[in-house]
């Protein structure tokens, strides 16, 4: 049977391969049929993936292929509809941007691929998306390989199925990977990036896009630990490497988005808030509203970006006379890299609204066996309030996803006391733990427990250090990276702990006091589903749980 599944698979994979030498209307004019072997070999291919017990149910996750690198790219809003590319290796093709689309963030329709390599390109890297005011819309990117630059795809049909790339590509010209060499009033040479560029936006009649720094800071800021590899000959950084350590965005405007010119950085670079060697890369840039539902805009603008060596992170500040002045700075993951490569949109109801890549973290052997890699996470509605600070929570439509619900209230859990409850947890599910203030040290809850204890993931707050904590070190027996990350979240006095959690087969993801979230791949090995409360150093009270088994969402 499997040696049956595995030559269809490859009978699949050479038939599609070659089905990419004719356009696809040829196929039906020809009336070539599709081989039954073919059709036997799809249906089989997507029970397995619905049997699979790592593969989230819903959480957004790629159809099938390569999802490495994986980042969402090119999410927008149009005609009523939520528009999300992805970033895949695309098997006997290259690098191109998958695309989705959905009314309502939990049901996805698949549309042919966005860009694929082509037209001047050798692949498609990552970038943004810009809906104009006659409602065309444009794709920014970074084109594959060497000394290629930044190029655009545009698209004036309904359903966005159709892309063109532009006849000016690249429009950002590269003198090599990522980089783009420039001269001042004086005549000397400077250099900025060519690499991922941001959304693009319009002010005033003209388009703005900013691209990232990777490459420049590898080349001539610095090569402190994190960076990915240099594989070129080992030289002296350059006198004024203090000009290219650290993240940096630069802006570039155009008038018809065909001509392009440099204007200067977005923004400085500030140590007190990155490292030297923490580089920007996969930005975002896009106003923040008032309240979580959209609406009035806070006047402050938001930058997600990525360093490769930390991961996700952002500045919450103010945008005027085409500077970008950072006001805080705030992280989405801490101890490494795994949460990254954010996208975001802004909404008809004026929502910010993103999403990030997260880690597979699986051997090669075993996601080449299932067939699959690349994950989302759950999609965030951001926002500000008057004190700035960026605050964090899943999505309304989440709660479409509900079914059965519980409620446990009023349980006083004693010091260094670990309360199992009796109700066991779901494969799917959706829980609201309230805590009310205490002395405790630590106090939170465990799910995912085992019948024997072996497994189990922590989610607590830890008084003393301020910080929300995430324990995945007895998550899996298996794959999973095993540490405890931490978010700092400092609680006020009268201030009660509420977290939100979603567990969904391999992922779970904890939302805390709308102000910090944590998301992991965690793959359990046991399938326990039990749960636990737990408290050290003191007495805990958690006021309520309330639990909902989820409905899943993904087709397969």
């Amino acid at each position: 049977m499997k040696k049956n599944f595995l030559l269809t698979l490859m009978f699949l994979v050479w038939f599609t391969a070659k089905s990419q030498d004719k356009p696809t209307p040829s196929l039906v004019k020809d009336k070539q049929p599709i081989p039954k072997e073919v059709i036997k070999a799809t249906r089989e291919f997507r029970e397995r993936l619905m049997s699979d017990p790592y593969r989230p149910a819903y959480h957004f996750v790629f159809p099938e292929d390569n999802g490495r690198p994986g980042d969402p790219n090119g999410a927008f809003f149009a005609n009523g509809r939520y528009h999300l590319m992805y970033l895949y290796n695309r098997e006997g093709s290259g690098f191109s941007w998958g695309h989705v689309s959905s009314s309502d963030l939990l049901n996805w329709r698949h549309h042919p691929d966005a860009i694929v390599p082509g037209n001047g390109d050798e692949g498609c890297f990552s970038g943004g998306a810009f809906v104009d005011d006659d409602g065309s819309a444009t794709l920014s990117y970074w084109m594959l390989w060497g000394d290629k630059g930044i190029g655009l795809a545009r698209s004036t049909d309904t359903n966005f199925n159709k892309w063109e790339k532009s006849g000016s590509n690249p429009v950002i010209k590269s003198a090599e990977w990522g980089i783009t060499d420039l001269k001042d009033a004086s005549g000397k040479i400077f250099h900025v990036g060519s690499a991922d560029p941001s959304n693009i936006w319009k002010k005033d009649g003209h388009y703005y896009m900013a691209t990232g720094n990777l490459l420049v800071l590898r080349k001539y800021g610095s090569r402190g630990k994190g960076l990915p590899a240099n594989n070129e000959k080992e030289i002296p950084l350059p006198s004024d490497s203090l000009n290219y350590q650290g993240d940096r965005l630069y802006l570039f405007s155009s008038d018809d988005l065909k001509s392009w010119k440099y204007l200067h950085e977005l923004y400085t670079s500030d140590r007190k808030w990155t490292s030297k060697n923490e580089d920007n890369m996969c930005p975002s840039f896009l106003p923040l509203p008032s309240n979580p539902e959209g609406g009035k805009s806070s006047g402050k603008h938001l930058l997600l970006f990525i360093s490769h060596n930390m991961g996700c992170q952002y500045y919450v500040g103010s945008y005027k006379n085409e500077y970008f002045s950072p006001e805080n700075h705030g992280r989405m993951t801490w101890k490494d890299n795994a949460w990254f490569a954010p996208e975001a949109l802004v909404d008809g109801k004026g929502r910010q609204i993103m999403w990030s890549w997260i880690f597979d973290d699986r051997p090669d052997s075993v996601i080449n066996y299932r067939g699959w890699t690349g994950t989302y996470g759950l999609p965030r509605t951001l926002w500000t309030g008057r004190d700035g600070v960026l605050k964090i929570r899943p999505v309304k439509e989440l709660e479409n996803l509900r079914l059965k619900e519980k409620v446990v209230a009023d349980i006083k859990i004693g010091s260094g006391i670990i309360m199992k409850l009796q109700e066991p947890g779901k494969e799917l599910m959706e829980l609201e733990v309230t805590f009310l203030p205490n002395n405790a040290k630590q106090y939170g809850i465990k799910v995912g427990v085992s019948e024997d204890g072996r497994e189990e993931t922590a989610i607590y707050y830890d008084a003393s250090e301020k910080k929300l904590k995430f324990d995945t070190r007895k998550s899996g027996l298996s794959f999973g990276r095993k540490i405890i990350e931490e978010a700092p979240l400092e609680l006020k006095s009268d201030e009660p702990l509420v977290l939100r959690i979603y567990i969904d087969k391999s992922i779970i993801e904890v939302f805390a006091n709308d102000r910090q979230a944590i998301g992991r791949m965690v793959y359990p090995t046991l399938n326990g589903r039990g749960i636990s409360l737990f408290s050290v150093g003191g007495d805990a009270i958690m006021k309520s749980l309330i639990s909902w088994e989820l409905s899943p969402s993904n087709p397969y």
